[in-house]
């Protein structure tokens, strides 16, 4: 008999061109609303692979993960089933293009973030204060 355990996702939070990048889901739950890139881990695959993974299928950016936001497990967070996603934080490069399951992928201003799907506004402010100094980091190189 196979174990009947939770679903294992991840949820990337994306700075690009100092902004936060989301997509907007194309399929329930939640079709519609914005969210953080991320999706379900594979067999076989580490979160950090499979993180890197889903932001390029949904936004077209190659992303260099720069650390671990936190893990949610409120087994109410998804109304499919009891899911439990390890949030990171990371720096996105190349051109910013929807696909896979994403119906658009948009940069946001960090003062201008919609209600977001999921527990996804929860992972950003608990990121905040990293966001923050990376984009403090970020600015001082750009020479943009």
């Amino acid at each position: 008999m196979r174990p009947h355990t939770p679903s294992l996702t991840v949820d990337t939070v994306i700075l690009f061109k100092n902004r936060l990048v989301l997509v907007k889901r194309k399929n329930p739950p939640y079709q519609g609303k914005f969210a953080l890139p991320g999706g379900f881990v594979e067999i076989g695959e580490s979160t950090e692979r499979a993180a890197s993974r889903e932001a390029f299928e949904e936004t077209g950016l190659s992303v260099e993960i720069i650390k671990l936001i936190g893990v949610y497990s409120d087994p109410g967070r998804d109304p499919r089933r009891h899911t439990v996603s390890v949030c990171y934080l990371a720096k996105g490069e190349g051109e910013l293009k929807s696909g896979s399951d994403a119906a658009a992928a948009e940069l946001f201003e960090f003062d201008s973030i919609p209600e977001l799907a999921f527990d996804h506004n929860k992972m950003i402010n608990d990121a905040k204060s990293d966001i923050n100094a990376v984009l403090s980091q970020m600015q001082k190189y750009d020479v943009s």
